[in-house]
């Protein structure tokens, strides 16, 4: 185990999303995410909320979520859509801080990840760009392992949440952005097969053939969105510049 060293802080945006993904990502961020007073949606102590339909796990996730979400007013859907989303007590779901960061190790940068005595830090990898110089597939899976092994070690005793703003995906062809030591790189092949075995690492969903084979071990939620790269350069900064990207540039780091 290693102290973790704290990397520079992130900006971070809230990017839109189609509803029903949306949503089927809040409805299970409530059974299985945490907070002080009470970890999970459906405790079975409290029968006037854990026998909602969207409590039974005999139904299909898409059946559960779609009981959910109808049951929610407008205002209590709008507050899920910023990291720190807010609980639903009328219905026994919890608040959830969504926003934990994961680069190349778990780091308490996000508000959703702290460390304490019982756990002073994580493993911290090399830089991204250093670890992707590597070439190295199998060993991006692995730190993907290490790092999801931690992560759920820490949720368990209420240090971290199960959601990671990691990896970044940018295509790293400008070095006046400042960030590049967090991506893989200039070449767009090179970052894809990062991205790839980084986040089948993180993730680890158990094999189709088990009981448990659609759950993830962690969430990830790979970063910045396209024309999103700038941090802040002479004033100006990315939640409020227009971003007028010119087709070949498109086609450049897109495709």
């Amino acid at each position: 185990m290693i102290k973790l060293i704290p990397y520079h802080q992130h900006n971070t945006k809230l990017v839109n999303m189609k509803n029903h993904l949306l949503f089927l990502c809040i409805f299970f961020s409530f059974f299985t995410l945490p907070i002080t007073s009470q970890k999970h949606a459906c405790d079975k102590g409290s029968p006037k909320t854990s026998n909602f339909p969207f409590c039974n796990t005999s139904l299909s996730y898409e059946t559960r979520a779609k009981d959910l979400v109808s049951r929610l007013t407008l205002q209590e859907k709008a507050q899920q859509l910023v990291n720190p989303s807010t609980g639903i007590s009328r219905l026994g779901v919890p608040a959830y801080e969504w926003w934990s960061e994961a680069l190349h190790g778990v780091s308490n940068v996000g508000p959703g990840t702290r460390f304490d005595s019982r756990v002073p830090g994580a493993t911290s990898f090399p830089a991204v760009i250093l670890s992707a110089a590597s070439f190295n597939e199998t060993l991006w899976y692995k730190m993907g392992q290490v790092v999801s092994n931690e992560a759920r070690a820490m949720y368990n005793v209420d240090l971290a949440g199960l959601t990671f703003w990691s990896p970044n995906v940018n295509v790293f062809r400008d070095p006046r952005w400042g960030r590049g030591q967090e991506t893989p790189g200039e070449d767009p092949m090179v970052v894809s097969r990062y991205a790839v075995n980084y986040v089948r690492g993180l993730q680890e969903v158990d094999d189709k053939g088990s009981a448990k084979g659609d759950r993830l071990k962690v969430s990830s939620c790979c970063k910045h969105y396209t024309a999103y790269d700038v941090d802040n350069w002479k004033g100006v900064d990315r939640f409020h510049f227009d971003a007028k990207v010119i087709k070949i540039t498109k086609l450049d780091y897109e495709i």
